[in-house]
C-alpha cells in the first residue's frame, strides 16, 4: 500500500512561494546611477525596460555627487550600475576599489578612445561618449550689454565680463573638473590657478551640476556658460539665441564613463543594462532624447546634430594622472581655498 503524501504545512508553502518569487524579482530589477542629460537618462531606461522587461530603478546625480554615493555605500552596495557623466571620477572610483571590472559583448565595435579606458582602468570603467568644453553664449543678451563673443579662454577674465559668466563646481561636478585639470595641464598649475582668480573676479554663479549653463545661457539667465559644447546644442536647434566656440587656445574633453557596482546585488541584469547601453540602440538614445555627446558605438550613424571634434583644438588630457583620487583631491582644495574663498 503506498505512503500517503506528506503535507507541507501551508505557512511553509506561503513562505517558499513568497521567496521564490522574491528572488525572481529581484533578479529582474536593476538599480542604476545615470550622470548624463537627464532626458538620455530617462530615456535608456524607458527602453531598456520595454525590450527586456527587466525593471530600471535609476537615480540622477552629477558625477561628484554619485562617487561620494558610492563611496558612503561601499561596505553595502545598493547600486549596481553608474554611466553617464565625465569619466575622472569612474577612474577614481576604480581606484579605490568601488568597482568591478566588465567587457562589454560590444567591445569590438566602439572607438579607440573608449576602448582606452578599459585597457588604463584594468576592464573597471569603459569611455561611453566623448565631448570637448567650449563657450556657449546667448547672442541677444551678449548684444543688448554690447559684450563680444568670447572665443578664447583669455576672453573670459576680461573685466566687461564680470557677473557674466558660469560654471559649475568641482567638488560636486565632473564638468567642472574636467576644466580644472584640463587649465592646469595646458597652463601649467601655477599659470592656471592665477587665471582661475582672474576668472572668479567674473563668474556670476557656481551651479551644482554642469547641466545648469546650457539651460541657463538659452534663457538668458546668464549670458555666458563653459560647460560640454554639446549641451548647447539641442537649445541652438530649437531656435534659441545661442551660439557656441572652442577656446582657441585648445581644450580639455571628456570620455564619458560607464561602470558596474563591486558587490551588486542584482550583476546579471546590470551586465544586461551595459552591453544594452553599449549597442546601436543604447548609444542612440542620446541622439534621440537631444543629449547630443559623440557616441562611443562606431557601428552606426549618429545623430547630424552631433558636434564634431575634428576642428576643435584638443590637449593632451592625461586621463590617468588626473583620473586619481588623490590628485583630484588636491587640486580641488587647492581650489577651494586658493580661488573659491576669494570675494567677487
Amino acid at each position: 500500500m503506498p505512503k500517503p503524501l506528506k503535507m507541507l504545512p501551508a505557512a511553509a508553502l506561503t513562505l517558499g512561494l513568497a521567496c521564490s518569487v522574491s528572488s525572481a524579482f529581484a533578479q529582474q530589477t536593476v538599480n542604476a546611477i545615470c550622470s548624463t542629460d537627464r532626458p538620455w537618462c530617462d530615456l535608456a531606461a524607458s527602453d531598456f525596460q520595454k525590450a527586456t522587461g527587466i525593471r530600471v530603478v535609476q537615480t540622477h546625480r552629477p558625477t561628484g555627487e554619485a562617487l561620494a554615493q558610492l563611496r558612503a555605500e561601499a561596505s553595502n552596495p545598493k547600486t549596481d550600475i553608474w554611466w553617464g557623466g565625465t569619466g575622472d571620477p569612474f577612474l577614481q572610483a576604480a581606484e579605490v576599489g568601488l568597482l568591478e571590472p566588465y567587457r562589454p559583448v560590444y567591445l569590438n565595435d566602439l572607438h579607440g578612445w573608449s576602448v582606452r579606458q578599459y585597457a588604463m582602468s584594468h576592464d573597471m570603467v569603459g569611455g561611453f561618449y566623448t565631448s570637448a568644453i567650449g563657450f556657449g553664449w546667448n547672442t541677444e543678451l551678449l548684444k543688448k550689454k554690447k559684450l563680444p563673443a568670447p572665443k578664447c579662454w583669455a576672453d573670459l577674465i576680461k573685466p566687461e565680463y564680470k557677473g557674466e559668466v558660469e560654471i559649475s563646481h568641482p567638488a560636486s561636478s565632473g564638468t567642472a573638473y574636467t576644466v580644472l585639470a584640463g587649465l592646469v595641464q595646458q597652463m601649467g598649475e601655477d599659470a592656471a590657478f592665477d587665471y582661475l582668480k582672474k576668472l572668479h573676479r567674473n563668474i556670476s554663479n557656481y551651479t551644482r551640476s554642469g547641466q545648469a549653463q546650457a539651460p541657463n545661457v538659452a534663457k538668458g539667465e546668464v549670458a555666458v556658460g563653459i560647460t560640454f559644447m554639446f549641451s548647447f546644442e539641442p537649445w541652438r536647434h530649437n531656435k534659441y539665441p545661442i551660439e557656441t566656440a572652442a577656446p582657441c587656445e585648445g581644450t580639455s574633453y571628456e570620455v564619458g564613463g560607464i561602470a558596474l557596482i563591486k558587490g551588486a546585488r542584482n550583476p546579471e541584469a546590470a551586465k544586461r543594462y551595459y552591453d544594452w547601453l553599449m549597442s546601436p540602440a543604447g548609444q542612440s538614445a542620446g541622439g534621440r532624447s537631444n543629449s547630443l555627446q559623440y557616441p562611443a558605438n562606431k557601428t552606426f550613424t549618429p545623430d547630424p546634430r552631433i558636434p564634431r571634434l575634428d576642428d576643435v583644438r584638443l590637449i593632451k588630457y592625461d586621463f590617468e594622472k588626473y583620473g586619481k583620487a588623490a590628485e583630484r583631491r588636491r587640486l580641488i582644495e587647492r581650489w577651494t581655498k586658493d580661488v573659491e574663498s576669494l570675494p567677487r
